[in-house]
């Protein structure tokens, strides 16, 4: 028998996630498999801020995307040793029964395939559509993207560049900061926690901003607002300060600086661009192959950690894509 751990969501968020909202458990699966089945290991899982919005109901395996490698097949099209990716959840192994729900990692050459949960997974597919087609940027344009060391905002801010853009990015520590400046090439960086949002806004584009792209939400979403300029595009991507609130920041509304500078202002969501992805994987591809896109990211080991590293994801414990490695 084949032993699977997985970590259930055994108890409702209240707040920020603890420990306490998860349970490992075990299962046994059977060696012999039937014809066209394949058995599934896990060899790198994600930990996405998504997870505390849209939780699985509680007793079920918690959600998540993971890449695997076929252990053990009776399936002609998946032998063993082809890497997948599947949304099965945390948890080590998954027996398919229907091998065709899955889907085969491409081709990644060199490249690690944990590039397939990050800058070559839904982090950069939505980085690539978000701003591309949330904001519409110009080479002349000065874009600010917020939670900027993260997996999405670091892949915004490096493609902004590569259209000629002006970026400004906000990150929770200095190191983080430096990293972005350094690094990937941002333009101007400031840390949120050390100075106020509106006095970095003035200091670092004093003459106003044309793309938003919005990872953080909640009151800072309006500030921002008010610094764009006429014709002004904010994607609005996610909105990590508010996920473990009861309730929502309370300010002032946004509507009068979107009326009169004529902004667009669009929701994200990447399952919107199915039909697009392989010409985004496409596109990101070249340009990491061509090192105009550098990736980064805080791998945790061991499959006992996945809550440790999930819970990491709110106090910006992470510097790019969070991946755990059982």
């Amino acid at each position: 028998m084949v032993l699977c751990k997985k970590w259930i969501y055994a108890k409702t968020f209240t707040g920020a996630p603890e420990a306490g909202n998860f349970t490992l458990e075990t299962e046994e699966l059977p060696d012999q498999l039937k014809h066209g089945e394949v058995l599934c290991e896990a060899v790198f899982l994600s930990v996405d801020p998504y997870m505390r919005l849209f939780p699985v109901p509680v007793g079920s395996v918690m959600m998540g995307e993971q890449v695997a490698r076929i252990s053990k097949s009776e399936n002609t099209d998946y032998p063993v040793g082809t890497y997948v990716k599947t949304m099965d959840g945390w948890k080590t192994h998954t027996l398919y029964s229907d091998a065709s729900k899955l889907t085969k990692v491409q081709d990644l050459g060199d490249l690690p395939k944990s590039l397939a949960l990050g800058a070559l997974g839904l982090p950069g597919l939505t980085a690539y559509f978000g701003f591309l087609e949330g904001c519409c940027p110009k080479s002349t344009d000065t874009v600010f993207v917020n939670s900027a060391a993260g997996a999405v905002g670091m892949i915004v801010g490096q493609i902004a560049k590569i259209k000629g853009c002006k970026v400004v990015g906000s990150a929770g520590s200095d190191e983080k900061c430096k990293w972005l400046k350094e690094s990937l090439g941002f333009d101007e960086v400031f840390n949120y926690k050390t100075k106020p949002l509106e006095a970095a806004l003035n200091d670092h584009a004093p003459n106003g901003l044309d793309c938003f792209f919005d990872n953080v939400g909640g009151e800072d979403t309006t500030i921002v607002i008010k610094h764009m300029n006429k014709y002004g595009r904010t994607a609005i991507c996610g909105a990590i300060s508010q996920y473990n609130k009861s309730k929502g920041d309370k300010g002032e509304l946004p509507y009068s600086p979107i009326l009169m500078n004529l902004l667009r202002v669009e929701g994200i969501q990447i399952m919107n661009y199915v039909q697009k992805w392989p010409e985004g994987l496409k596109q990101m591809s070249q340009w990491i192959n061509e090192g105009k896109i550098k990736y980064k990211e805080t791998v945790t080991e061991g499959f006992e950690n996945m809550v440790s590293a999930f819970i990491g994801l709110f106090s910006g414990q992470h510097v790019g894509k969070a991946i755990v490695k059982p």
